[in-house]
């Protein structure tokens, strides 16, 4: 399987192309990565809940621990240090869930905003270089075997545009069926010059 052609044009393109692909993905990572953490910075106000809620609760648990120490009447007292510890934790426990759907919210952009950019790369990109070494390995490997270059003629009468093919010859396909080594010969290499490959290596 070849990476990238023979000729200097083609490989060059190829070469660009790829260096604009993986900068074109670095980037969309890193917009990716970037939106994640602005929207992290949503889930500020919820740690400071959390923190101040579960601070309040433990003070408010210890403070109501002494109270009921009080003799006679400690039980008593107790009961509203306890309420307000309770309502101290919802609020540490109001301040974990607004985290929690600032996490999720974040996770969702970051993979929306990949979507498109990734989905270019992997359906319409690298489903064209994959077919594009594919033929060319084939192709590298027909040009160096015995009938290569007439199964490389053949694949330029099929694919070729007529224009090209009328170029080489007036009769191009007549001058094929008789086996004109020299129609042979420049319908093989205009095939393999169209996937950027040179005729002999």
């Amino acid at each position: 399987m070849r990476i990238y052609a023979d000729r200097f044009p083609t490989a060059a393109r190829q070469l660009l192309t790829d260096l604009l692909v993986v900068a074109w993905v670095y980037l969309a990572v890193r917009g990716a990565l970037w939106l994640h953490d602005l929207v992290q910075k949503l889930a500020v106000p919820g740690q400071k809940l959390e923190g101040a809620g579960g601070g309040l609760a433990d003070n408010l648990a210890d403070a109501g621990g002494k109270v009921g120490r009080v003799p006679l009447v400690g039980d008593e007292l107790t009961a509203p240090f306890e309420r307000a510890a309770d309502a101290a934790r919802s609020l540490a426990e109001a301040g974990r869930d607004q985290q929690e759907l600032v996490d999720q919210l974040a996770l969702a952009l970051t993979v929306a905003v990949l979507v498109f950019p990734l989905g270019i790369v992997l359906l319409g990109w690298l489903p064209l270089r994959v077919r594009w070494m594919r033929r060319a390995g084939a192709a590298a490997a027909l040009r160096s075997a015995p009938a290569g270059r007439d199964l490389l003629a053949l694949r330029a009468l099929a694919g070729q545009p007529l224009g090209k093919l009328t170029r080489i010859a007036p009769d191009v396909a007549e001058a094929w069926r008789r086996g004109d080594d020299a129609t042979v010969d420049a319908l093989a290499a205009l095939e393999l010059r169209e996937l950027g490959l040179r005729p002999n290596r």
